[in-house]
C-alpha cells in the first residue's frame, strides 16, 4: 500500500480536511486528517493495519506485543496487533504520564512494536515508548499509519510509516498570512485530555 493509497482511504472516509487547524502537538496546519472516520470502518481499518503490519514485519521481523498510546492509538494497535499475531495493549495517561494498567504487563525484553495512528511531531510516540521500557519491554520500532513530518519526526526508535506525508505545521507565532487568515479549528485531543 502506498502513501496515495493511504490518502485514498482517507478520502474516502471524508477525513481529510483542508482549512485552519490546531492539532494535538499545539502546531498549525492547513491540513487534518481526522482519523476517527477512517477507524470507524473496520473494513478500511483492517486494510491499512494489515499493510502496517506486513511493513512491520519486513522492517524488523517477529515482535512479541503491541502497545499504543490511549486513546487515539488503541484501535490501529489493536488491529495492528491482530494482523501481526501478538497480543495488544495500551498505556494511558495516569498523573500526566504513560503507564500501563488495567493488568496489563510485559516480560523484561519482550520485543515491542509502539503503535500510533499518526505521528507529527514523535512527543506522544516518545512518552509511549518511554513508558513501554520503563516497564521492561524492548522497543524495536515504532509504528503509524501516517507520519505527517516528512519523516522528520525523531521517536527514538525506527518508526514504520504506512504512509509518510510531508504536511506544514507551524508555530502560532510563525503562521503564513494565508492560513492566519482562516478561522482556526481545534479538534486536537490532547487538551481534552487536561479537562
Amino acid at each position: 500500500m502506498t502513501s496515495d493509497d493511504v490518502l485514498d482511504e482517507f478520502r474516502g472516509a471524508g477525513a481529510l480536511r483542508e482549512g485552519h487547524f490546531v492539532l494535538s502537538s499545539g502546531l498549525h496546519s492547513p491540513v487534518f486528517l481526522q482519523k476517527n472516520l477512517v477507524f470507524m470502518d473496520a473494513e478500511r481499518c483492517a486494510r491499512l493495519c494489515k499493510a502496517l503490519a506486513g511493513k512491520i514485519t519486513a522492517a524488523v521481523g517477529p515482535v512479541d506485543v503491541a502497545i499504543s498510546p490511549a486513546v487515539g492509538g488503541i484501535i490501529p494497535g489493536y488491529e495492528t496487533a491482530r494482523w501481526l499475531g501478538v497480543p495488544s495493549m495500551y498505556v494511558e495517561r495516569e498523573g500526566g504520564e504513560f503507564k500501563l494498567r488495567r493488568g496489563f504487563h510485559v516480560e523484561p525484553g519482550q520485543k515491542v512494536v509502539m503503535v500510533e495512528d499518526i505521528v507529527t511531531t514523535g512527543l506522544s510516540s516518545r512518552e509511549c515508548i518511554a513508558a513501554i521500557e520503563a516497564a521492561g519491554g524492548t522497543v524495536v520500532a515504532a509504528a503509524c499509519i501516517v507520519d505527517r513530518s516528512g519523516g522528520r519526526a525523531d521517536v527514538g526508535v525506527p518508526l514504520v510509516a504506512l504512509a509518510t506525508l510531508d504536511v506544514p505545521a507551524y508555530p502560532a507565532d510563525a503562521l503564513p498570512a494565508e492560513l492566519a487568515a482562516l478561522p482556526v479549528e481545534d479538534p486536537g485531543s490532547r487538551r481534552l485530555a487536561k479537562v
